[in-house]
């Protein structure tokens, strides 16, 4: 196992340990096992590239790593009535239907390729930022008018991305039907 994947790997068990620490009301630790959480999403893509470390297993991990962190991160703040319920299950839905898309598009074509789009990056840095200015705000109180703007902003990118996946794997399953049809 390469350092990447361990990397990811440590994003993915610490899932528990935040969404505990969230319930039992430790956000400072929260807060601090988050924003350590994002700082290893960023290394391990960092070291992945720069040392040419990239595996098949930490392209399908990392971003599992990641939506499992997001996820629960939305799901237990929402709990906590610190985020509202209506973005978090538009979070949910658009995680659903690139899943659901994947499995779909791997089913028409017989092969998958994961490629993130530039927006779906984008909109995973909102999400991140977003859910650390809430820890923020629950440990201090501050930040306030961040959060409000933030929160429509990651409302769009999260529409935006689950559309662009919705318009690719469309365009890419139409190409492949025409090819299986000549």
């Amino acid at each position: 196992m390469n350092w990447p994947n361990a990397l990811s790997f440590l994003r993915i068990f610490s899932v528990p340990l935040l969404i505990w620490l969230v319930a039992e009301d430790y956000t400072t630790g929260a807060l601090w096992l988050f924003a350590l959480a994002g700082a290893t999403d960023a290394l391990d893509g960092f070291i992945a590239k720069r040392f040419h470390m990239e595996t098949t297993l930490g392209r399908y991990l990392d971003p599992l790593a990641d939506k499992l962190l997001l996820l629960a991160g939305f799901v237990t703040l929402t709990v906590l009535d610190l985020l509202p319920l209506w973005l978090t299950l538009l979070v949910v839905t658009r995680d659903v239907v690139i899943v659901g898309g994947a499995l779909v598009y791997q089913t028409m074509t017989g092969t998958l390729e994961i490629k993130p789009l530039r927006i779906s990056k984008v909109n995973t840095v909102c999400q991140m930022i977003l859910l650390f200015l809430v820890l923020q705000h629950a440990v201090h109180g501050a930040l306030q008018a961040w959060l409000d703007p933030l929160i429509w902003l990651t409302a769009l990118t999260t529409l935006f991305s689950g559309g662009s996946y919705i318009f690719e794997w469309s365009k890419l399953a139409a190409k492949q039907e025409r090819l299986t049809r000549s």
